[in-house]
């Protein structure tokens, strides 16, 4: 089969190899899934890079999260178990972690169902409490985490304020459902923030971005806020200050999504049923703006990784036929 291996280090588009290699052999408890799709996310770059947390042993094949069909003809939802990653016509992974793939999403769609929007639920229900009513500030809202988030806040009811860096991705958050868009590029975050919502600030802070993105939530996080930290796709992690915390009354939240599939995997089940009944009903649709063959996965990947793409990005082998 054909497969993407890094053997070094680097930036994506100068590490990642296309090689013709064997089919990967499930281990205990796993199972062998062609891919029907695999989307491409920042732990991605991260692992290429070798910034990750994570660190597969060299050679390894990146892709976190596919939709894969099984032997018997299953679409199902899955994180493949690296270093067998989803850029390939062949993965592997845990089959008690495999989800049903939503039958109202394309391959490409219900693959991006899956980590963005888990951890946007989780962020934003499970972590914040994000009421109907309250005002969501959504950084990077044209990515795909972003987006995840933006869709999940309207769901929810609540006033969504999206940020992001340039002018087309200011369209992309319009029409995702954004009710104000700011440019980070154009215009003051804090006072357009402010000015949205009359001083008051925002009830929840989403930020996959950490860095410059941070110390702008700090400041426009509302009284008994809740900052919900998701990542830190700038490069730079911030250390908060717990005095200004203190003062201001808000809360900084954590979430890593990952640790749920180990600690209470009961709940990712859940999430996913709650997923799957709000894309049935139209009220979330992931946005995939991309769908590249997999001969060109290495310069996809190298795009999110110069934050020039918006929603998901995917690699889709053979266009879904059998292989």
């Amino acid at each position: 089969m054909q497969a993407w291996q890094v053997h070094e280090n680097g930036e994506p588009s100068e590490v990642m190899r296309l090689a013709d290699i064997e089919r990967p052999t499930p281990g205990d408890g796993q199972v062998l899934l062609r891919v029907r799709a695999a989307n491409i996310n920042f732990p991605d770059v991260l692992m290429a890079r070798g910034h990750y947390q994570v660190r597969p042993p060299l050679p390894f094949t990146p892709g976190v999260e596919i939709c894969g069909e099984t032997e018997d003809g299953r679409r199902v939802l899955a994180t493949p178990a690296l270093p067998h990653g989803g850029f390939a016509e062949y993965a592997v992974a845990d089959a008690a972690a495999l989800l049903p793939a939503p039958d109202s999403l394309d391959d490409a769609e219900a693959a991006a169902l899956h980590i963005g929007y888990q951890t946007g639920w989780f962020g934003l229900h499970r972590r914040a409490g994000l009421q109907a009513g309250e005002t969501l500030l959504v950084h990077a809202a044209a990515g795909g985490v972003g987006s995840a988030a933006v869709q999940l806040g309207k769901a929810a009811g609540a006033t969504v304020i999206g940020v992001v860096g340039g002018p087309d991705k200011a369209a992309v958050a319009r029409e995702l459902g954004c009710d104000v868009v700011i440019d980070r590029r154009a215009e003051d975050v804090i006072a357009a923030v402010k000015e949205a919502t009359g001083g008051r600030g925002a009830d929840v802070v989403y930020d996959p971005v950490g860095g410059e993105a941070y110390a702008q939530s700090a400041k426009v996080v509302a009284f008994e806020g809740r900052i919900v930290v998701v990542g830190f796709a700038s490069g730079t992690i911030p250390s908060p200050s717990l005095n200004h915390a203190l003062v201001k009354n808000y809360a900084i939240l954590g979430l890593h999504w990952g640790l749920y599939n180990t600690k209470n995997p009961k709940l990712v089940r859940h999430c996913h049923e709650q997923l799957t009944d709000l894309a049935a009903r139209g009220a979330i649709k992931p946005l995939v703006s991309e769908r590249v063959p997999l001969a060109e996965a290495a310069a996809a990947v190298q795009r999110v990784a110069d934050g020039v793409t918006t929603g998901r990005v995917a690699v889709v082998p053979q266009n879904g036929a059998a292989v």
